[in-house]
């Protein structure tokens, strides 16, 4: 791994020595250049969860990715840096109060004096590394996040305008890349997965976040989170925008859904 072109790709210009704040930095630089997105899965690329893949998607071609990849390969750079980094099996919380399957999502811990949930593969969730082993209310901004233990698990709470709603629940159990893959191809390949019924991609930004959800640009901004929609008419237009507000240009054009 390159760690120069890595973080020169996040934009990152900051410390290198293996601490929180160092930590806490790279989540939020990681966030806020490399897109959530799926848009592998609808033009026709395989995704391959390996270092090697991993790293001309994110880092050479400029692409984004979902939970396995960009989880994935930014383990791989925490590694790189020096950082204990395991992986984590999560199983994302469904609308009707149940979760999914325990490799439905990756995360990440780092342990360095305290041990650390790390996600940059979520989408819209906790900016900053969460405390893994505190039980209060941990607050980002506008936003409170918490861990509660339940049926052998950790859960991670948002507390927002409908009160605390889980995301996922996790265990402390380390995996590697095989374990994820079975998940992986389903999410890529079944009618049933959230991730082959539309097109995603999604960054956070110093104002708040930007999505490009089908053929619908969404900015939300400020601590309100006020939300302006705008529907784009064309592929060109959709190409325009993924090319100018997330640096993402398909080698392969999308299928839209």
């Amino acid at each position: 791994m390159n760690i120069d072109a890595y973080l020169e790709r996040i934009n990152y210009n900051g410390s290198r020595e293996v601490n929180a704040q160092t930590l806490r930095a790279l989540q939020v630089a990681h966030l806020m250049s490399v897109p959530f997105e799926n848009l592998s899965i609808h033009s026709g690329e395989p995704i391959v969860l390996n270092e090697g893949a991993l790293y001309t998607k994110i880092v050479d071609e400029e692409r984004g990715g979902f939970c396995y990849e960009c989880n994935g390969l930014f383990a791989g750079l925490l590694r790189a840096l020096g950082f204990d980094v395991a992986m984590l099996g999560a199983g994302v919380a469904r609308a009707d109060g149940s979760f999914g399957p325990i490799f439905d999502h990756m995360a990440l811990m780092v342990t360095l004096d305290e041990r650390w949930l790390v996600d940059v593969g979520f989408g819209d969730s906790f900016m900053e590394p969460l405390l893994l082993d505190a039980r209060s209310d941990q607050q980002q901004g506008t936003r409170t996040f918490c861990l509660v233990e339940a049926d052998k698990h950790l859960v991670l709470l948002r507390d927002d305008d409908e009160g605390w709603q889980p995301q996922y629940r996790f265990t402390l159990q380390s995996y590697t890349f095989p374990d994820y893959e079975e998940m992986c191809r389903f999410h890529q390949t079944s009618p049933d997965s959230h991730f082959t019924k539309g097109l995603i991609c999604s960054r956070a930004t110093e104002e708040g976040r930007i999505t490009l959800s089908d053929m619908r640009f969404i900015t939300t901004t400020g601590p309100q989170r006020l939300r302006d929609e705008q529907t784009l008419s064309s592929r060109e237009e959709y190409d325009r925008v993924l090319r100018d507000k997330f640096g993402v240009v398909m080698k392969n054009p999308v299928r839209f859904v």
